[in-house]
């Protein structure tokens, strides 16, 4: 028996808005469509003095193609982490023992659990450097997001951070859904606008309004904590873009699916044709680090700032290496239109 096209698509058409009427618990349906990704060329800004470095691997602006898809309108918090924990016993990467065969004469006592945390210095420092305001703590995690004595008593609605990218999709996949790919965690942010810097438009504070969280004062130094946080910040404090999403500007970077490559837009960009729902190289690549697996990071944290990084732009890149998390770095789940009624936690 031969199908009519036209009664295949209006039963497509009515699936997809059935989707989009029925979401699943605490996602919002993003509409498929076409823009343009990557980032502008700052032009005119010294690139060396506020280390928009990245940019240069969020080039050329290409065209790309979305699927509809589901996704969360804010980064996982610690609440909605603790459940997955409760619930089935995962031991995030920061938690565990490291292995001392994976490192060449390792210290014993950096094998002990720990993760990176940001540590402010007491005085200016040149930006050439970011170990100088970055430490390994042992005994920090998730649970313990500055070490040993913190604790997220009081910072449920807090984004969850320290996660690794494989606990990152642990979470995820017991959640129901998975990681967004890069083009689709760029494309919900831009809310529907096209060509803008920021999720809200092209200036970062429009009419003197506070729009993320970010790092106000003299970075790294002097956090003056003009936005109300000197960290992280309780989700959707500030607000949501065209598609309802908070956040993806500043609090805290968030994992995606692609690996990192610095030269992948610029393979998308030689096919000649729009990109349709790309998933990112088939490997990784930082020519900074070649022999370190990384994946992409979108949106920026609450230590970005147009004196070192400004890479809350929503259309620039980070990178990290998949088994380090850090106390600016968690997690936003989506999931596919086609698997939009599967049971939610």
């Amino acid at each position: 028996m031969t199908l009519n096209p036209i009664v295949l698509l209006l039963g497509l058409l009515i699936s997809a808005t059935a989707a989009a009427q029925s979401p699943p618990p605490g996602m919002v349906w993003i509409p498929g469509g076409e823009f343009a990704m990557g980032a502008r060329d700052p032009g005119g800004i010294d690139n060396n003095r506020i280390g928009m470095h990245a940019t240069t691997d969020s080039r050329p602006i290409h065209r790309v193609r979305i699927t509809g898809f589901w996704i969360e309108p804010t980064e996982v918090t610690n609440s909605a982490f603790t459940r997955f924990i409760d619930q089935t016993n995962y031991v995030t990467v920061a938690e565990r023992q490291l292995a001392a065969k994976d490192f060449p004469d390792p210290d014993p006592a950096l094998l002990q659990p720990g993760s990176s945390v940001f540590a402010p210095p007491g005085q200016p420092v040149p930006l050439n450097n970011s170990l100088q305001w970055w430490r390994w703590v042992i005994g920090a995690n998730w649970r313990q997001p500055e070490g040993p004595g913190s604790s997220i008593r009081g910072r449920e609605q807090h984004p969850v951070v320290h996660v690794a990218f494989e606990d990152a999709q642990a979470f995820c996949a017991w959640r129901g859904g998975r990681l967004p790919t890069e083009a689709e965690w760029e494309y919900a942010a831009r809310g529907g606008l096209e060509d803008k810097r920021y999720p809200w438009g092209d200036e970062l504070r429009p009419e003197g309004r506070i729009m993320t969280n970010s790092f106000q004062g003299h970075f790294p130094d002097h956090n003056s904590a003009e936005d109300g946080y000197i960290s992280t910040a309780p989700v959707a404090q500030f607000p949501a873009n065209g598609y309802g999403l908070h956040d993806v500007a500043g609090n805290i970077w968030e994992w995606v699916s692609d690996w990192y490559r610095p030269d992948y837009y610029a393979t998308l960009m030689r096919s000649g044709t729009v990109a349709v729902d790309p998933q990112g190289p088939a490997d990784s690549f930082d020519p900074n680090e070649p022999g370190l697996s990384k994946k992409v990071h979108r949106g920026g944290s609450f230590l970005c700032t147009h004196e070192y990084c400004s890479r809350y732009q929503v259309g620039t890149r980070g990178k990290g290496e998949i088994s380090t998390g850090t106390n600016h770095l968690g997690i936003r789940c989506a999931q596919s239109g086609l698997s939009a009624h599967s049971t939610q936690r």
